[in-house]
């Protein structure tokens, strides 16, 4: 009996071996559909409160997006000083790297962004959240992390692709 669950789990573990490989530089290679994904380094990282009535100082345009980014000096000045007030704005070259950030927009919940792919150009953010059913109010939880921005295109957010310029 317990010979069968274990075949089960090598045919299972050598199914996705064989669906999936990497390049010598880590990046992976999707064999169903030959394309190269790669992890963007993550340089640094943020997590915590941002008040929903500042939410105006993201950057235009993507102030009721899930997710963006921050590709200028400026805008992340603005943003961190709602973010953290009173801490020294973290030093960010802008440019090789940008500002990417997911938060909530329907329910309160923390979150830390853990990894950022690229495929083909467009960069999607991934993140962990706690789950509950309380409704955003005065504030959401929003992650912010420093990545490189070479190759990045767009960051895809909310069903669509937002052009990184």
């Amino acid at each position: 009996m317990k010979i069968l669950p274990r075949f089960l789990l090598l045919i299972v573990v050598l199914t996705v071996v064989a669906c999936v490989s990497t390049t010598p530089d880590g990046k992976i290679i999707k064999e169903d559909k030959k394309e190269v994904v790669e992890d963007l380094k993550i340089i640094q990282s943020w997590s915590g409160d941002f008040p929903v009535a500042k939410l105006n100082v993201l950057p235009k345009g993507q102030e009721r997006l899930p997710a963006g980014y921050i590709g200028d000096a400026a805008t992340f000045k603005r943003v961190w000083e709602v973010f953290s007030p009173g801490t020294p704005v973290p030093e960010v070259n802008f440019e090789d790297h940008i500002v990417v950030f997911g938060r909530n927009t329907q329910f309160y919940n923390r979150t830390t962004i853990f990894k950022v792919t690229l495929n083909k150009g467009v960069a999607e953010i991934l993140a962990m959240a706690t789950m509950s059913a309380n409704p955003i109010q005065d504030k959401v939880a929003i992650s912010m992390a420093v990545v490189p921005k070479a190759g990045v295109q767009s960051i895809f957010t909310a069903g669509t692709n937002l052009p990184v310029e």
